[in-house]
């Protein structure tokens, strides 16, 4: 979920949990604005930075959190399985509206998509309501732009909870809007797929992420209300924002970073497995334009790239950009910081006795 930074696109719609297009009072220069430092600027007059708390959001997100407990309990109580099975379907699509769709198609252009596939990816990023795709994209070029300092939307540096949520639950530093200016989004605004989703934005997103998910459990299979609405809507929604905001707070944190050991996002296996192949962090932070988003070379923590390569062999998605073995070992060597696994052949010592056991070998010589 990302707030507004900087001013929408003619008709655009505000969205729920977005803050006032207020211009900032002041601009960080040097990025590193203390709470309660006051700076000075030639262009604005000295301003004292604070945080500012918004209840509303506050209290949004306190009842998400409730009901979505409510919901894990009834899962488990009283609801049907075809309830249970039913969201987590929807997270399913909702995850990969947004690692498919809002991260790795739209903000990175890792690849290119055709419009039935922008269409359905579309359609799965409304059900997520992680505010519109235009938006997300938007707050996540300025994250890589400006990872870790006052103009990153959730910046680690910041705490745990803060890059986890607490940035959604107070006004932007004024860094974050004034470097929002500079961010080229003319692509995004150039696709008529994220054009008609940000126009309608406010009819979509209530039936796609709200209405639908509750009613069709109700009709379909008779569902009480109360178990559709805690169950396969508050949970399965609250679930989805967890598992996308642990890759701005978890995988910033905790991890390995075989890559490039000077910043701090991190391999996270967990993350991976809950957001759908995001958790390769350092990697992605190295290389954000690798469709795969990750060096795996399966799908077992990264089903992300399995959907994209399905679609790829159907001609959906094309132009799938990744990186060579040369430079990933490049990089590796320069700047990981050791963890990378990395052996020369079949006969070396580094060779896990777990992969030679499992290695499969062809027409196998009886002679030893």
């Amino acid at each position: 979920m990302a707030p507004n930074m900087t001013k929408r696109p003619v008709g655009a719609p505000s969205v729920l949990f977005n803050e006032d297009d207020s211009e900032p009072s002041v601009v960080d220069e040097g990025n590193q604005i203390a709470e309660g430092e006051t700076v000075e600027n030639n262009k604005y007059k000295p301003y004292r930075y604070q945080r500012q708390i918004v209840w509303r959001n506050v209290a949004l997100f306190v009842y998400l959190h409730v009901a979505a407990l409510y919901g894990a309990y009834l899962m488990f109580a009283s609801a049907k399985i075809a309830t249970s099975i039913w969201a987590i379907l929807l997270y399913q699509m909702s995850g990969l509206g947004i690692t498919a769709g809002a991260h790795r198609l739209w903000a990175h252009r890792s690849y290119k998509a055709k419009l039935p596939l922008r269409i359905i990816l579309m359609i799965f990023n409304t059900i997520a309501f992680e505010n519109h795709i235009y938006e997300w994209a938007r707050d996540h070029r300025m994250h890589h732009k400006y990872s870790e300092t006052n103009a990153d939307p959730h910046n680690a540096k910041r705490g745990f909870f803060f890059s986890h949520v607490g940035w959604l639950l107070c006004r932007k530093h004024p860094e974050i809007k004034e470097k929002g200016r500079g961010i080229d989004m003319s692509d995004l605004e150039r696709d008529p797929v994220v054009a008609f989703q940000m126009t309608y934005y406010l009819l979509l997103m209530p039936v796609l992420c709200f209405l639908v998910p509750t009613c069709v459990p109700v009709f379909l299979w008779g569902e009480t209300w109360s178990n559709s609405w805690f169950v396969a809507t508050m949970f399965r929604y609250t679930f989805t924002l967890n598992m996308t905001w642990l890759v701005n707070s978890a995988a910033h944190m905790w991890g390995d970073r075989p890559y490039d050991k000077f910043i701090n996002p991190s391999e996270n296996i967990g993350v991976a497995l809950g957001a759908l192949g995001e958790g390769w962090h350092n990697y992605h932070h190295v290389f954000p334009w690798d469709y795969k988003a990750a060096e795996l070379g399966n799908y077992r923590a990264n089903l992300t790239t399995g959907f994209i390569d399905f679609f790829s062999k159907i001609g959906w998605a094309y132009d799938l950009k990744t990186v060579s073995m040369d430079m990933i070992r490049k990089r590796v060597d320069r700047t990981g910081d050791g963890t990378h696994s990395s052996i020369w052949g079949w006969e070396d010592k580094a060779l896990s006795p777990e992969d030679r056991e499992e290695a499969v070998i062809i027409n196998r010589s009886l002679v030893g």
